[in-house]
């Protein structure tokens, strides 16, 4: 995809230093215009984690990583609890409590590395912030958070997100390791990166983008017209996973908040990112980015030829 200007020197730094996963760049990047969140899932050693966090590093912006464990504290997403001493009219005094904002409610983006790890007190209060993007009453400056976590088998000792808390990600993606071809130009390019340039990697990036763009993105997503045709080839879209793949709400994740709300807000991303003031049927593509855990796999497969199916 040919990127809108301001994106691209982000864009190319992510590609001069990960081989391959174009589709997570370029929804890494999606995530961040509309300020939505994102999920990856892949095993280990496949620039998941490096992924997310050379995007926040040379975004500009602040941002928060933590890797889970059984063990994760609220506090180490939220700040510290202090306890002050309060003075009554009365006499005497009042013992109160509050949160010292830090962590996560600190960041414009948050990297939240193995989040299947997450305890369930530490994952609750989590995914509320990542919906309401507030905190004990105050606004927050999260723009957008990036997830990611292993697959979920015994391997990997890890149990997957229950539908409510997976919903919170609008975009969801499965990231393979280049190993998986063997005979992928990828792979062979990936040695020769590292076998020619060792040293290009020892040190993390430079901002190359200014901190305000995704903002200034954002605040030109409603200026992006999307057509009675493109919204009319997104409801056939949906009417066909439910009427002829049979997708219901005990095999499927089809939400009114994703797919009648968040998807035209995608779309508008998706053309804005392309330079293009009207959203066009070609954006439609995204849906494949937001159905990967959403539907059950063998319709998952199917995406890319539904979507063909629903814009002709």
């Amino acid at each position: 995809m040919i990127l809108v200007p301001e994106v691209q020197p982000l864009r190319s730094l992510l590609d001069s230093r990960i081989v391959g996963h174009d589709a997570a760049k370029d929804a890494l990047l999606l995530a961040l215009t509309c300020r939505e969140h994102i999920y990856l899932e892949g095993p280990p050693g496949t620039a998941k984690t490096l992924l997310a966090e050379l995007t926040a590093r040379a975004s500009g912006l602040n941002f928060f990583f933590h890797q889970f464990h059984r063990d994760t504290r609220l506090s180490e997403l939220v700040g510290d609890t202090v306890l002050e001493r309060r003075p009554l009219d009365s006499g005497g005094e009042q013992i109160h409590q509050r949160t010292e904002p830090g962590a996560m409610l600190s960041a414009q983006i948050a990297v939240l590395d193995d989040i299947s790890r997450a305890p369930g007190e530490a994952l609750n209060v989590l995914l509320r912030i990542l919906n309401e993007r507030e905190f004990d009453g105050a606004r927050l400056g999260l723009l957008s958070a990036i997830a990611t976590s292993n697959p979920f088998d015994d391997d990997y000792y890890n149990e997957p997100l229950d539908p409510a808390n997976l919903d919170r990600f609008a975009l969801q993606l499965r990231v393979e390791g280049l190993l998986h071809d063997p005979n992928s130009p990828q792979a062979l390019e990936l040695l020769r990166h590292f076998s020619e340039r060792p040293e290009s990697e020892a040190e993390w990036p430079q901002r190359v983008v200014e901190p305000g763009l995704f903002d200034a993105l954002y605040a030109r997503l409603d200026q992006v017209q999307v057509p009675a045709f493109v919204t009319d080839a997104l409801l056939r879209f949906v009417r066909t996973l439910i009427e002829e793949y049979e997708c219901n709400e005990r095999n499927s994740l089809l939400t009114d908040r994703t797919f009648l709300v968040k998807a035209v807000k995608l779309l508008r991303g998706r053309a804005l990112l392309a330079s293009r003031s009207s959203v066009e049927l070609e954006d439609l593509d995204i849906l494949h980015w937001m159905t990967t855990f959403r539907v059950p796999a063998e319709v998952q497969e199917k995406i890319p030829a539904i979507v063909a199916a629903c814009r002709s």
